[in-house]
């Protein structure tokens, strides 16, 4: 039996018991002293409040009242999963008031030590988007767009939508089958393929008016929909070999179509290959600044021209 079974099986046992001894633990469940008396110090700091008795036939006991929750935290895993609501604040992301009634329900399971802990960690642990002269401080950014979590609750029962978005004071509306929900740059973006017009298509959510499940009765299966984008994807023009500071760099930041592919196990080189459009301007630019971003620590095997002579004119700035 693993420690983690063993200790949750030893927690329901005694919280049926008004009573119970090391010797009751050992003969019960087949372990040492030494392991009986660990297993019960761990049980101890998840906050069960257990009350030792001293003397010859001494033993332990539950406080009255005390009712078991289903599932308990470790130590650890509660310092783990506040830590997580911490990082999470001022992130736009969906369900703020209960990610607020969570961190409340946790700290009421766990004890006074491990409270005192978490207010510590509250105060000296600072993430992005956090005040340091009030780290309780929810700024106004933090709330995300009210449509955000309808779309989540339409998706999660169908992908196939209909949208009604607001673009540039003319209102549009679109089916689409919802490939990927997603944040960047603090903006959450649908993207979708447009069953319309059969291609891709990305839409902010800061735009849409309205979001129900597609009426459309005929509509194009999953798997067609795949086909489809793969025989839209355009041909590789930017291939790339990344050494550990240039994959350092590019976890750090990366446009979202692009990814690498490791070539050693330690994960210290990489191939990074995917599309520019060097027909767009904004796309264009933005590849040239995230090169340079990159660092030195890239060899190219390809790349367009357009990108070279844009890297050219940027490096022409600094070294003219």
């Amino acid at each position: 039996m693993k420690k983690v079974e063993r200790i949750n099986i030893i927690m329901r046992y005694i919280n049926n018991r008004s009573r119970f001894t090391i010797s009751e633990i050992m003969r019960e469940f087949n372990i040492s002293r030494s392991t009986a008396i660990r297993d019960i110090r761990e049980i101890e700091a998840m906050g069960m409040p257990l009350v030792s008795e001293v003397g010859r036939d001494g033993g332990y006991f539950v406080m009255q009242n005390f009712v078991l929750p289903v599932v308990r935290f470790t130590d650890n895993e509660v310092k783990a999963l506040f830590i997580a609501f911490m990082a999470t604040r001022n992130q736009q992301l969906p369900y703020l008031k209960s990610r607020q009634s969570l961190a409340e329900k946790l700290l009421g399971l766990v004890s006074e030590n491990q409270q005192d802990e978490l207010v510590l960690l509250n105060q000296i642990l600072l993430f992005e988007g956090t005040n340091p002269n009030n780290p309780d401080l929810l700024e106004l950014s933090d709330l995300p767009h009210p449509m955000l979590e309808k779309l989540i609750q339409i998706l999660l029962l169908d992908r196939y939508l209909l949208i009604t978005l607001k673009e540039e004071k003319v209102v549009k509306s679109y089916p689409v089958y919802l490939l990927h929900l997603y944040q960047e740059k603090s903006l959450w973006l649908i993207e979708g393929f447009d069953l319309k017009e059969e291609k891709k298509k990305i839409v902010p959510v800061d735009h849409l008016i309205s979001v129900t499940p597609s009426p459309e009765k005929k509509r194009l299966s999953k798997k067609k929909i795949l086909e489809k984008l793969s025989e839209q994807e355009e041909d590789i023009n930017l291939v790339l070999e990344l050494g550990p500071k240039a994959i350092a760099q590019f976890k750090k930041y990366h446009p979202l179509k692009v990814s690498i592919s490791y070539t050693n196990p330690y994960q210290t080189t990489a191939i990074l290959k995917t599309f520019v459009n060097v027909k767009n301007p904004e796309e264009l630019t933005e590849i040239t600044n995230w090169l340079l971003f990159l660092g030195g620590d890239i060899k190219v095997r390809e790349v367009p021209e357009e990108v070279v002579e844009g890297l050219r004119k940027r490096l022409n700035l600094y070294c003219p």
